[in-house]
């Protein structure tokens, strides 16, 4: 009976435990919306943000997206304390009240702090790659593989739909006015 109740109990938290793991699918439809509000408001592509925060956050399964809503790792002035497994971890790595609102400090570093914001001036919200090869040339990310591996990101899930092909915005208009005359 014992073990029939321990088999169970390691059922039941290992599908709990699975249950609360993001998917790459789950959190591009839980937070599209939001790349493509900041995209509006700011000319980031979506694609970016996103790709972006699926690479630093695991999708949302790591430790600070999971316990500070910090989905770039961003570092901050104070420290903060959060609980791992029962013990009290400090680091300085920023806490967010929100996905939304960590996904606006982003996108406020990238046209705000010098070092990036010469990209916004530079590029569209439809040249994502740029975006990407620019972000690491600025030094956001140490590694040289960074910019390939959020591509990567991009367009495995086809994350550039979200950014409004001009192309395709071209020849809407073109079909719109054809129809007019």
């Amino acid at each position: 009976m014992k073990k029939v109740l321990l088999i169970t109990t390691l059922l039941i938290s290992t599908l709990a435990a699975s249950a609360q793991k993001n998917t790459s699918t789950s959190y591009i439809d839980k937070f599209k919306d939001d790349a493509i509000r900041i995209m509006h408001e700011t000319g980031i592509p979506a694609s970016i943000v996103l790709g972006v925060a699926m690479h630093e956050s695991g999708c949302g399964n790591s430790t600070i997206a999971q316990k500070l809503n910090n989905q770039f790792g961003v570092k901050g002035g104070n420290t903060v304390v959060y609980t791992k497994h029962n013990k009290k971890v400090r680091t300085s790595y920023k806490r967010y009240d929100s996905v939304f609102e960590s996904f606006q400090d982003f996108a406020r570093i990238m046209t705000e702090r010098k070092q990036f914001s010469h990209l916004a001036d530079a590029l569209t919200h439809y040249d994502y790659k740029g975006w990407a090869k620019g972000i690491q040339r600025a030094g956001y990310a140490g590694s040289r593989k960074w910019a390939s591996q959020v591509l990567g990101i991009i367009n495995h899930y086809n994350l550039n739909q979200l950014d409004e092909n001009p192309a395709t915005q071209t020849q809407l208009a073109d079909a719109t006015e054809t129809k007019k005359q």
